[in-house]
């Protein structure tokens, strides 16, 4: 009788506890009055929507500007197009590794809403600058319509104008994109689930922005004039900020927790200075706080690799009383395994880079070669760089597919509630990227060799639309490899490190542009040296297909090595009640997110 009065009441406990975990939200996050989140009223996709909004701006005025920055610069700035390459590629790098510094501030100080507000308030500025050196007469490039040479004042006004805008979006993207993710509770069944469509629709959300950027905006910028696009950009985006601040009641929010490299440093000191200590046989005798102590947040799981860091968290004899133990000397297992997240991350990161280098031609030498074929279809002009919109198609359609066809069967036929792993669809992006070299090269091939017999028209033989199906291809790539790129490094960073996170990601693509702009370099130097440059004066005496193939072949050799690195990764394991419940082979479980 009093056991079953037991089993009523532990049930009866089992029953409020569920109940209470659906009404308010245990993950460490808090409401715009510092309380404890309602799951009804907060978070979700409900908060997620007014963040996207802002996300789908940013991304319109970016892609508007970024995908005629290089015809900008050749026909306004009068650059040659191995410099406006550069240019280009420069300004981009800057932009994509400018949220490193963004994230870090999120992460450690200001928090995501906060840094979001302030970067856009900072993008909004450069904008508006941008419009005005349009519209003053002492910024404008020159009195008429064409300019043999530009003012120096609108040169200093434009460029300070786009780095303004990279500096905003230093602190808008890590922290917009963090910050969306984190309306979602990894402990909940159904929200973890719609996390993982989150980066989907996410990306969805970004090509509807790209999308119109490359058309709407750019049709304005072709055939109307660049500051009334400028004006139109400013416009947009002063919306937006107003809508994200309008959904702030909706928001979850995570407090800042300080700099997220002074846990790092505190590991490698500790393990350092106990380097000659024996590790213990059984990891339950390192160190770690207690799973109920709910401030510490997610308690990771013991590892077995980089062993050496476990020392950090060895308890020494001295250290029996833990009330007052020095973080320098001792630290927890949970710690010690983020900062193996953080190095395991490193070849990872190097591996993805030729990557970056693929997805960098597409707005540089694809939108250039676009330039000088016809573009007349029935009568109407298409601008150059409304051919960037197949890519966003071609990211749509790969990223609906992907999230309503592949991922159910997926999981049932792998378990996974994933579908697959996150390294397995990034590698997928990759031999997408490698297709796309190879039917560039090809198609530049057929115009050089129409030029050779029509030197005056031979481009002009040819339809824009022939750069169709590279477009469609990195697209497609893009919906596998950038979209499990963010996944992977939002959730495999340490929790206090999630803008920082969507920073790495960030700068996997602006190292790349960096590294194009090498290669362009060192190419250019290596073949003028052999008889003649792959870069010439023009599209028309360069020979960028020899180029697609050599990216090509590169980046085939390093999808082998990402293969060899992906096969030997082991993903972040979060512990769901005790030490004793890790399974160290479940790397990839929904438990973990990975």
């Amino acid at each position: 009788m009093e056991q079953t009065k037991g089993n009523e009441m532990r049930n009866i406990n089992v029953t409020d506890d569920h109940d209470d975990d659906e009404k308010w939200v245990y993950d460490s996050s808090v409401d715009h009055k510092g309380r404890l989140p309602l799951r009804a009223s907060t978070g979700a996709w409900k908060a997620s929507l007014f963040i996207i909004a802002i996300e789908f701006s940013e991304r319109l005025s970016y892609f508007g500007i970024a995908t005629s920055l290089i015809i900008y610069l050749t026909k306004v700035i009068h650059q040659d197009l191995k410099t406006a390459a550069r240019s280009v590629n420069y300004w981009a790098g800057v932009t994509t590794l400018m949220p490193l510094f963004g994230g870090f501030i999120a992460d450690a100080y200001l928090g995501r809403f906060f840094t979001v507000l302030c970067s856009t308030i900072v993008y909004l500025l450069g904008l508006i600058l941008l419009t005005m050196s349009w519209f003053v007469p002492s910024l404008k490039a020159c009195e008429g319509d064409v300019c043999a040479e530009p003012r120096k004042a609108h040169e200093v006004a434009f460029f300070l104008a786009i780095y303004l805008i990279s500096i905003g979006t230093g602190g808008h993207k890590p922290s917009l994109e963090s910050f969306g993710a984190d309306q979602f509770d990894d402990d909940h069944p159904q929200e973890r689930k719609n996390k993982m469509s989150f980066f989907n629709w996410w990306n969805s959300g970004l090509c509807s922005g790209l999308l119109l950027g490359v058309t709407v905006i750019v049709y304005v910028q072709d055939h109307v004039n660049w500051g009334i696009a400028d004006i139109i950009l400013t416009v947009v985006m002063a919306s937006s900020l107003l809508i994200f601040i309008i959904g702030r009641p909706y928001y979850r929010y995570r407090m800042p927790s300080g700099s997220p490299l002074t846990p790092m440093l505190q590991v490698l000191v500790a393990a350092i200075s106990k380097r000659k200590l024996p590790h213990p046989s059984n990891p339950a005798d390192l160190y770690e706080v207690p799973n109920s102590q709910k401030a510490q947040g997610r308690l990771l799981c013991h590892t077995k690799k980089l062993k050496f860091l476990d020392r950090a968290a060895i308890v020494e004899e001295k250290e029996n009383s833990f009330e007052k133990q020095d973080p320098w000397r001792l630290v927890t297992v949970t710690k010690v395994e983020e900062m193996k997240l953080v190095l395991n991350m490193i070849p990872i990161w190097l591996a993805t880079l030729p990557f970056g280098i693929c997805v960098a031609q597409a707005a540089t030498f694809f939108i250039k070669q676009g330039v000088i074929m016809n573009r007349n279809i029935g009568g109407f002009l298409i601008p150059p760089a409304s051919i960037y919109s197949l890519a966003a198609i071609g990211m749509i359609t790969s990223v609906i597919i992907y999230e309503k066809i592949l991922v159910p069967i997926l999981r049932k036929a792998t378990g996974n509630e994933r579908g697959i792993k996150i390294l397995q669809r990034i590698g997928i992006g990759m031999l997408f990227s490698i297709a796309t070299m190879i039917v560039a090269a090809l198609v530049e091939k057929k115009r050089l060799g129409a030029v050779k017999k029509d030197p005056v028209n031979g481009s002009l033989s040819m339809s824009v639309f022939w750069l169709a199906p590279q477009f469609l291809i990195i697209g497609a790539g893009d919906g596998f490899a950038l979209v499990g790129l963010q996944e992977y490094f939002y959730d495999q960073v340490p929790d206090s490190m999630r803008s920082l996170g969507i920073a790495f990601y960030l700068s996997v693509i602006g190292a790349a542009n960096f590294l194009s702009s090498m290669l362009i370099t060192l190419v250019d130097h290596v073949t003028e040296k052999g008889g003649k440059s792959w870069f010439g004066k023009d599209l028309n005496s360069s020979r960028l297909d020899n180029f697609y193939w050599l990216l090509a072949i590169m980046t085939m050799a390093n999808l082998l090595l990402f293969v060899f690195v992906a096969k030997r990764y082991s993903y972040k394991n979060v512990q769901s009640l005790a030490v004793a419940n890790c399974n160290e082979d479940d790397h990839d479980a929904a438990g973990s997110m990975a």
